[in-house]
């Protein structure tokens, strides 16, 4: 969304607001990279998880996680002066997949949070973005004590698209984060720019 011209009279500038996803696998980082990069207080829909959800809920490698995301997460990041960055976690578990729908309209594009330790994980979220257009760029959450893999690597495990990027970060980290976010907006203005000029060619 832009801000009216006339709301701008003191000198400000338009600003631009874009809406971005984070999505990916159950405790890969989602909740955590919002919370890291976002300049206001991020809103949480986290719940302590249930016996009940034991027989839906894949906890491998993740045995010490005791909260889930039941809806979204909410932040915002200024990226620079005039635009703005609204980032929706998704919540990561095959239960709340129905809330995605609802949480992609309008939106630029994704992070999609992987971790190789359980790569396999963010497999549905890279078929979502890819299967309805949405330009997306994979981050891979670098915990430690995990194994170290290479971009190329990470992209041919996945199977993605020529020229989807594959970013390494650290999702506790602000400076880390924002890059991620960088590349996504730059990426994904090259994607809608191609495809406007497809439509009109």
């Amino acid at each position: 969304m832009v801000s009216d011209d006339s709301d701008a009279q003191d000198g400000e500038t338009a600003a631009l607001a874009l809406k971005i996803l984070v999505a990916g696998g159950f405790g890969v980082g989602k909740t955590t990279l919002v919370g890291a990069v976002s300049e206001i207080r991020p809103l949480r829909t986290e719940e302590l998880l249930s016996e009940a959800g034991q027989l839906v809920d894949d906890t491998d490698g993740v045995d010490q996680k005791v909260t889930t995301t039941v809806a979204m997460d909410f932040g915002r990041i200024t990226i620079r002066s005039g635009l703005s960055l609204y980032l929706f976690g998704t919540p990561g578990q095959d239960r709340f997949w129905f809330l995605w729908d609802e949480l992609s309209q309008g939106a630029l594009g994704a992070v999609v949070l992987a971790d190789t330790r359980r790569l396999e994980d963010c497999f549905p979220a890279v078929d979502y973005f890819e299967h309805r257009h949405i330009p997306f760029v994979v981050a891979v959450n670098c915990f430690s004590g995990a194994r170290t893999y290479g971009a190329q690597d990470v992209s041919r495990a996945l199977d993605l698209d020529q020229g989807t990027p594959v970013v390494l970060c650290d999702a506790r980290d602000r400076d880390s984060g924002k890059e991620v976010l960088i590349r996504l907006v730059e990426y994904a203005g090259r994607m809608h720019t191609a495809r406007l000029l497809d439509s009109v060619g």
